[in-house]
């Protein structure tokens, strides 16, 4: 699934692009997870002020309302001057007057959602529970801790959940929980406000880490351009069960939160 990177390098390999850009025609292919909410033609005509991101929604703002995008599971956006035909997973064009902005999503679990402003109940209940924003100036560790002394959970899946901070997923979670030598079995509100300080550093280097390095393409995932990324072969401990720790030596351990892969080292993260 894309998580925070691959959505932020998706958004600034086309933002700039399509700033300013005119809808001439919208094509709907197969239904995706939520309808459109409006009629194609409705959108027809809108300008594109610019895009923005909340979380792993790309949020494209018109000069009248917006659009929310989601890519779900497998989904990936193209925008390119002349795409070829629609093939069989490409579920939404938008054409404009600098490009056609194109949704392809094998297993349509994406996602795009016409709300007339952030205020708008739609758009509420896809943002509204959102937590705060790891790559924002204003994520500090003292929420992080504030946040944190409120679960009971499993660390690592409290970082999923997304309700105090948003877009670290599984990748990235095992990533920051390594740099941080924090075990992801413990509870998150029993990690003293030393080690969220840890923890918090860590979140913050390995999501802009990973942003530069164009997020991870472990499939498929490939950027507006079509680019792959490569924070997948810098990981420390994510898809390593069995290899070395790259500090220790210890074998990665594998275990299995809420049915999703999670990947640690013994020595390294030992409580």
């Amino acid at each position: 699934m894309p998580e925070l990177p691959e959505v932020e390098v998706t958004r600034r390999s086309f933002a700039d692009a399509i700033a300013g850009a005119t809808v001439c025609a919208v094509r709907l292919g197969k239904p995706l997870r939520w309808p459109l909410g409006v009629t194609a033609e409705a959108l027809v005509g809108r300008v594109v002020q610019g895009v923005r991101r909340r979380g792993k929604y790309l949020l494209l703002d018109f000069d009248d309302g917006l659009l929310l995008l989601h890519l779900g599971m497998s989904g990936s956006l193209g925008f390119r001057p002349e795409p070829p035909s629609p093939g069989p997973h490409d579920h939404f064009d938008m054409h404009t007057t600098r490009g056609t902005l194109r949704l392809n999503d094998p297993r349509r679990f994406g996602a795009v959602v016409y709300a007339s402003s952030e205020g708008d109940p739609v758009a509420r209940k896809l943002l509204g529970h959102l937590g705060m924003e790891p790559l924002d100036a204003a994520f500090d560790a003292l929420r992080l801790h504030r946040g944190l002394t409120q679960r009971s959970a499993p660390i690592k899946q409290v970082l999923l959940a997304g309700d105090v901070v948003v877009g670290v997923g599984n990748i990235y979670a095992s990533e920051a929980l390594f740099l941080a030598g924090i075990r992801p079995t413990v509870r998150a509100n029993c990690i003293s406000r030393v080690r969220v300080q840890a923890l918090h550093a860590a979140i913050c280097d390995v999501l802009s880490r990973a942003v530069q390095k164009g997020g991870s393409t472990l499939r498929d995932f490939s950027n507006a351009n079509g680019e792959a990324g490569y924070f997948q072969l810098e990981a420390m401990v994510y898809g390593r069960q069995g290899e070395p720790c790259r500090r220790c030596g210890t074998p990665i351990k594998l275990l299995r939160q809420g049915q999703r892969a999670t990947y640690y080292c013994p020595q390294c993260q030992k409580r």
